[in-house]
């Protein structure tokens, strides 16, 4: 027989193997259960954006001066900026300047990471006392994310298997294994980002080399899984 022709063959008897496993799948008694768990953690990364642009200080200050300022401000707060901070890109408004001849005020956009709402005030606070004022939240992470999904999931699982048993012994039947298990959690296309819920400076006119931190509140990212199972009925 050609190989094309066996080809077609088995993928004939493989089509009709499927087919009459999916009817057996239907014609078992099951039972389906959709369930949901979730829960709250507070980030631990904290991405802000900086901003250091020659523009605000009517070019009072390079850039560069501006950010050796921010690089020394920042290691006195316990920093580490080699692992911290990344700079995103550097730009300069060489078309106005070209236009209309004017100096070129470049500006440089950093990204800071740090762990905690505490030392994300303390940052803000400081580079304000040094005209750095261009200070953004970015977003906010939970880095043991993987490991507590799969937590939910276990206990998602559990849930499942413990309200269909109640719901069939109340009936006189028992709960039979798992015939088909979905994780429909929508966890993915949330957004994992926190939101400041409130930023307020303790001390509003803050004395050089004694800032205080600000009182600032990150939201709890929320967590959801949901599956949907089908246990079959003995």
């Amino acid at each position: 027989m050609k190989p094309f022709l066996l080809f077609i063959v088995f993928a004939l008897t493989l089509s009709f193997s499927s087919r009459a496993q999916y009817k057996n799948y239907l014609d078992q008694p099951y039972m389906e259960s959709r369930v949901s768990v979730d829960t709250l953690v507070t980030p631990d990364k904290i991405y802000l954006s900086i901003l250091i642009t020659e523009k605000d200080t009517k070019g009072k200050f390079s850039a560069e001066e501006l950010e050796n300022k921010m690089a020394k401000e920042l290691k006195s707060i316990g920093i580490n900026i080699k692992k911290q901070l990344k700079l995103n890109d550097l730009s300069s408004n060489f078309k106005k300047y070209f236009l209309k001849k004017q100096d070129v005020l470049k500006s440089k956009n950093y990204s800071l990471e740090v762990y905690d709402a505490k030392t994300a005030g303390t940052v803000i606070v400081a580079l304000e006392q040094i005209g750095i004022a261009n200070v953004n939240l970015e977003k906010t992470e939970y880095s043991k994310m993987e490991a507590l999904e799969l937590i939910l999931k276990k206990k998602a699982l559990i849930k499942a298997q413990n309200e269909a048993k109640v719901m069939l012994n109340a009936v006189g039947q028992k709960l039979g294994p798992v015939i088909h298990l979905t994780d429909i959690s929508n966890q993915r296309f949330k957004s994992l980002q926190g939101r400041v819920a409130g930023i307020q400076v303790l001390d509003a006119a803050p004395r050089p080399e004694s800032y205080k931190p600000i009182a600032i509140e990150f939201d709890k990212i929320k967590v959801d899984i949901e599956l949907y199972v089908k246990f079959q009925i003995n």
